[in-house]
C-alpha cells in the first residue's frame, strides 16, 4: 500500500498546486470548465452505454450450458446488464439536464466496476468450471476502458477512484477463488500449468494488479498535469472572448494567435483606407443631458454603426468619445480597401436617415452624422511600453481624414473624401450611388489647396439621372 499512497500523494500535489493564473478563477472561467467536465460526463455515459449494450450482444450470442446461474429460476446476468443499462441511460439524461454532481461520479465508478467484477465472476458459474476459471477470462481488459473513461473527466482523483476500485476487485476476485475451497486452493507454481488449466498462480494475479496500479497512477498524472493546460486553456479562451470586446476582432486575433510576444515597435506598411466619424453638435447637446442618458445614446449608436462598418470589412481602431476611427486594409491586407470603405460610408448615412422615428437616436438622425474618408499609405503596429500596449494606425491618410471630418462643419457636408481616394475607390469597384459634387479648398490644418469630393451633402442628395 505504499506505492499506492505514494502515487496518490505526488498526484495530490500536481493536481492541487495552482498555475500561476490558477488563483481565484473567475466564476466565469469556473464555469466554462465545468460546461467542459460535464460535456465529458455526457460522452462518458454513451461509451458506457455501447459497451454495456456490446456485453449484451456477447452475452446472447455465447454457448451457454445447463449449469446456468440461476436465483429463484430467473438467470441473473441478463437482468443485471439491462439494469445497468437503464442506470446509464438516467446518467445520461440527469447529466444532459443538471449534470453530476461529484457523489454521483463516485458512485457511478464504484457500480462500473462493480458489476464488471460480478460479470467476470459469474463466468465460472455460466460455464460450468471452478472458480479460477474467471481470473483467465479477457474481459477483464475492461478494466482499463473504465479506468481510462475516467481520463475524460479531466480529474485526477476520478481515476485513481475507478484504478482503486478496480484492484479492490480484482484482490477480492482472487481471495474468493484461493478461499472458496480450502480443501483444493488450486493454487501453483508451475507457469506451464497455470495457463493449461484452471491453476492459480499467484504471481500472475499480482502482476495485474501492479499493471492496474502503474496505469492508473501514470494516467492520474497525466490528467493532473493535462488539467493545469486545460485551466490555462479556459482561462485565456475567457481572456481572448474578453479582449473581442475591447478589441476589434481582426485586432484581437492577431493578438492571441501570435507566434511570439508582442512588443512595442512592431509594424507593418499597408496601402488603407481611414473612416472618422463624428456626431455634430453632440458635446453641446450632452451638457445638457444626464450622463447616464449620454453614455446610453453614445452605446446604442455605436450599436448600429459598427456592425456595418465591420461587414464591409472594416475594424475599429477606436472610440474617440462622440467619434469612431476604423481603418480598411490596415489590420491586413485589402485589393478593395477603398471601396469597402465607401461602401460602409454609403450604408451609414442609409442608416442614420431611418433614426427620425427612432426612440434613442433621433437626436442624432441623418446629417448629424458626420464622416469622411481618406486612403494611402499607412503604419499599422504596437505602440507603448511593456506595461501598455496599443495597437493603432498612423499615417497621413490618418490625419487627412480626421482633418477632412473637420472640414464637414464648415462646407455644410455630412461626408467628406478627397479625388485620390475616389479614384482609387473606383478603380477596386466602387460604383458612385449619387452625383457627386467635387470642389479645391485650401485647408488651414493641412497646409495646402485639396481636390475634394462631397460624397453626401447636409440635405438629401439627388440621384443621378439614368
Amino acid at each position: 500500500m505504499s506505492l499506492v499512497t505514494t502515487i496518490a500523494d505526488v498526484v495530490g500535489e500536481v493536481a492541487t498546486r495552482p498555475p500561476k493564473r490558477k488563483k481565484h478563477l473567475p466564476d466565469r472561467v469556473l464555469t466554462a470548465i465545468e460546461r467542459q467536465e460535464n460535456s465529458s460526463e455526457i460522452l462518458i455515459k454513451l461509451i458506457q452505454i455501447t459497451i454495456f449494450a456490446l456485453w449484451g450482444v456477447l452475452y446472447l450470442l455465447s454457448p451457454k450450458v445447463e449449469t446456468r446461474m440461476l436465483v429463484a429460476g430467473i438467470e441473473p446476468v441478463p437482468w443485471a446488464l439491462a439494469s445497468y443499462l437503464v442506470l446509464n441511460i438516467i446518467g445520461l439524461v440527469w447529466a444532459v439536464r443538471r449534470g453530476l454532481p461529484n457523489w454521483a461520479v463516485y458512485t457511478n465508478i464504484l457500480i462500473d466496476i462493480s458489476m464488471l467484477m460480478v460479470l467476470i465472476w459469474s463466468f465460472h458459474i455460466q460455464y460450468g468450471q471452478p472458480p479460477s476459471f474467471y481470473l483467465k477470462a479477457p474481459t477483464a481488459f475492461y478494466i482499463f476502458i473504465f479506468i481510462a473513461l475516467r481520463a475524460l473527466r479531466f480529474q485526477a482523483r476520478f481515476v485513481l477512484a475507478a484504478g482503486l476500485v478496480a484492484i479492490t476487485g480484482w484482490m477480492t476476485l482472487t481471495a474468493y477463488v484461493i478461499f472458496s475451497d480450502p480443501a483444493n486452493t488450486m493454487i501453483t507454481r508451475d507457469y506451464v500449468e497455470y495457463l493449461t488449466s484452471n491453476s492459480v498462480l499467484i504471481g500472475a494475479e499480482i502482476d495485474k494488479i501492479i499493471a492496474i496500479l502503474f496505469v492508473t497512477g501514470i494516467m492520474a498524472l497525466a490528467i493532473a498535469r493535462a488539467r493545469i493546460l486545460l485551466v490555462q486553456a479556459v482561462t485565456e479562451s475567457a481572456a481572448a472572448s474578453d479582449l473581442s470586446r475591447f478589441f476589434d476582432q481582426s485586432v484581437a486575433d492577431q493578438i492571441t494567435a501570435s507566434d511570439h510576444k508582442i512588443e512595442p515597435g512592431e509594424g507593418v506598411r499597408r496601402e488603407a483606407a481611414i473612416l472618422f466619424t463624428d456626431l455634430r453638435g453632440f458635446t453641446l447637446k450632452a451638457s445638457h443631458m444626464d450622463p447616464s442618458e449620454v453614455v446610453c445614446l453614445l452605446s446604442e449608436y455605436q450599436k448600429k454603426i459598427v456592425p456595418i462598418i465591420q461587414k464591409h470589412g472594416g475594424s475599429i481602431d477606436k472610440f474617440l468619445g462622440d467619434g469612431i476611427m476604423a481603418s480598411f486594409g490596415a489590420v491586413g491586407p485589402s485589393d478593395t480597401y477603398a471601396a469597402d470603405a465607401l461602401r460602409a460610408i454609403d450604408e451609414i448615412v442609409a442608416e442614420t436617415d431611418t433614426w427620425e422615428t427612432h426612440e434613442k437616436l433621433h437626436h442624432i438622425a441623418g446629417s448629424k452624422v458626420n464622416a469622411a474618408v481618406a486612403a494611402g499609405p499607412v503604419v499599422f503596429g504596437v505602440l507603448g511600453d511593456e506595461s501598455r500596449l496599443e495597437y493603432t494606425t498612423i499615417g497621413d491618410a490618418v490625419n487627412l481624414s480626421a482633418k477632412l471630418e473637420k472640414c464637414n462643419k464648415e462646407i455644410l457636408s455630412r461626408v467628406l473624401t478627397d479625388q485620390q481616394t475616389l479614384k482609387i475607390a473606383e478603380q477596386q469597384g466602387y460604383k458612385k450611388p449619387f452625383e457627386f459634387k467635387a470642389m479645391s479648398k485650401f485647408i488651414e490644418s493641412v497646409g495646402e489647396q485639396l481636390d475634394l469630393v462631397v460624397l453626401y451633402k447636409s440635405e438629401p442628395p439627388v440621384k443621378e439621372a439614368a
